[in-house]
């Protein structure tokens, strides 16, 4: 797991007064090695493969919802099954069987439970194919013998997508993890599924190129996980989504049919564009197995801002203000309320790299060519919002230490939260102008239940929103101290009906899983719903793939 960073952020431009905009440098010897050597702050990715104690370990999903009962029509995995799969494996480390080892549960334990600890299966073997054609054999012989199956990525997920309710086989795709081809002159990547998104990034840094998806969870989560949940991420404001930067995918259906759609093309208007279906999809209809994705150029200029704010109207203000001003180089806009710098500070034990504390923040990042014209730019529009007074205060970063630093304020919020117990998640989207309404009802509604409080016998310790303010995307989190029947009450359905009444989407990233499968309708219209379950009967009818899920 990425570093975490203890120190606070030193030497930063501070952004004072509005008619000048002189540096005003905050110099910390005894903190600066520690932040010199940070290395990505405080990423939200998961702890992937860490064994749990039992105390750690959650409730099974089948306990927490026992209105979902295992479907009798599939097959229970044998010693027979499990003999096949190692025969065509070839390797004992391809195979983790807890059929015939009961001693491989504690093996297994990480493959069934997700990084929140919220949801846990039954799943007694997991596989990990190292090609496209095991694969295809291990789902054919899935679905000869109605063997349900849970394709399985990073596992990074916040909707219980990708991990078994009860005794599926997981089919994990870390060992699929090749860069295959990559041309340096279109910026066109052939990847793997099981590919780290940090570490392809990387790569394609080696060459002057960017991955067009970045999120906090990038140090573990997998190229084809971020597909199968359309993973919108940091800079999607920039770059767009993966239904626009996917040249072509190959996947593999669950009758082991490989759909080879490895276009390299960005133009190719021949027939429908299926590949589009299996993008969000959560693998319910067919397992990705590689990737061609167009890849812009690595931006040679990075400058990013923080900056506080006295109200939700100034961060809408702040937002239009950046768009005229920095139009063609923004990449990045993020929103955090105050509640949530606070959490932060509080598990991070760091100094604010601003003097006050408000009631919203703001991160904005700009790449482009030219350091000195987007600096100039970006200094343009700071001094124009402050003098306006829009903005109360910021600070702008002033080497790449301090891109890392500010950037932690936003990544960080995710791990900080988890770091003080269980967290409701919800990551939607909602019209701009009322986005963050939907934290202060909800925080109105759990504080009228008598559920939110400082002392131990209130489960709720607070109600969070922060997220990307570029692309209408706000992820409330509702921190606990406990998993409480009484709060999720609260909570749901009134969120899906909030959203649903401003024409919003119960979920704008991580897709539905298990956690908000019924509540599908209040995005999604009958007709709407009706279609995708065709699409799944068409290329599903055993259901063998992530059953209990999506629809």
């Amino acid at each position: 797991m990425a570093c975490r960073h203890r120190s606070s952020t030193t030497t930063l431009a501070r952004l004072a007064k509005p008619a000048r905009l002189t540096p005003r440098l905050t110099t910390q010897p005894q903190v600066q090695s520690q932040v010199a050597s940070a290395v990505r702050c405080f990423s939200s990715s998961r702890p992937s493969q860490l064994k749990e104690t039992r105390c750690q370990q959650g409730k099974f999903t089948s306990e927490t919802y026992p209105g979902l009962k295992r479907n009798p029509c599939y097959g229970q995995v044998t010693k027979e099954h499990v003999d096949y799969f190692k025969g065509l494996l070839g390797t004992e480390s391809a195979v983790i069987d807890g059929v015939t080892n009961e001693n491989a549960t504690d093996d297994i334990e990480p493959f069934n439970s997700d990084w929140m600890r919220k949801y846990r299966g039954h799943c007694r073997l997991v596989l990990k194919p190292s090609s496209t054609e095991e694969v295809s054999k291990i789902l054919k012989y899935c679905n000869d013998n109605t063997l349900a199956v849970v394709p399985q990525g990073g596992n990074t997920g916040l909707v219980g997508g990708s991990v078994p309710v009860f005794d599926e086989i997981v089919l994990n795709m870390g060992r699929m993890n090749n860069i295959i081809e990559f041309d340096e002159v279109s910026g066109i990547l052939t990847v793997e599924a099981g590919a780290i998104l940090e570490v392809v990034d990387q790569f394609l840094a080696s060459k002057g190129y960017i991955f067009p998806l970045d999120l906090g969870a990038k140090g573990s989560c997998h190229i084809g996980g971020n597909l199968s949940t359309n993973a919108g991420g940091l800079r999607l404001l920039r770059y767009g989504s993966l239904h626009g930067t996917t040249l072509g995918i190959e996947a593999v259906l669950p009758d082991g049919t490989v759909v080879d759609d490895l276009c390299k093309l960005r133009k190719n208007n021949t027939g429908y564009d299926v590949k589009q279906l299996f993008i969000g999809s959560e693998g319910t209809i067919g397992v990705i197995t590689k990737a061609v994705i167009q890849c812009p150029q690595r931006p040679k200029a990075q400058n990013v801002a923080l900056f506080g704010l006295e109200s939700y109207e100034a961060a809408q203000q702040a937002f239009r203000e950046a768009k005229g001003h920095l139009s063609e180089i923004l990449s990045a806009f993020e929103l955090m309320d105050g509640a949530s710098q606070a959490l932060v500070r509080q598990v991070t034990k760091k100094n604010s790299p601003l003097e006050g504390e408000y009631p919203f923040y703001c991160l904005i990042e700009t790449s482009g060519s030219n350091s000195d014209h987007d600096g100039e730019k970006l200094q343009a529009f700071l001094e124009d919002v402050m003098e306006k007074g829009i903005v109360a205060d910021g600070t702008l970063a002033q080497d790449e230490t301090q891109v890392r630093a500010l950037w932690s304020w936003r990544e960080g919020i995710t791990e900080a939260l988890g770091h003080l117990g269980g967290v409701y998640k919800y990551d939607v989207s909602i019209p701009l102008a009322e986005m963050y309404q939907l934290v202060e009802d909800t925080k109105a509604r759990v504080e009228e239940a008598g559920l939110l409080g400082d002392t131990d016998e209130h489960p709720v310790r607070a109600v969070v929103g922060y997220g990307h303010m570029g692309d209408s995307n706000l992820h409330l989190n509702v921190s606990t101290r406990r998993y409480d029947e009484r709060v999720e009450k609260v909570l749901e359905p009134f969120v899906y009906e909030w959203i649903a009444k401003r024409q919003g989407s119960i979920s704008a990233e991580h897709g539905l899983g298990l956690a908000k499968k019924k509540y599908i309708g209040f995005s999604r219209t009958p007709t709407m719903v009706g279609l995708m379950k065709q699409l799944k009967d068409l290329y599903d009818p055993n259901a063998i793939l992530n059953p209990y899920k999506y629809l």
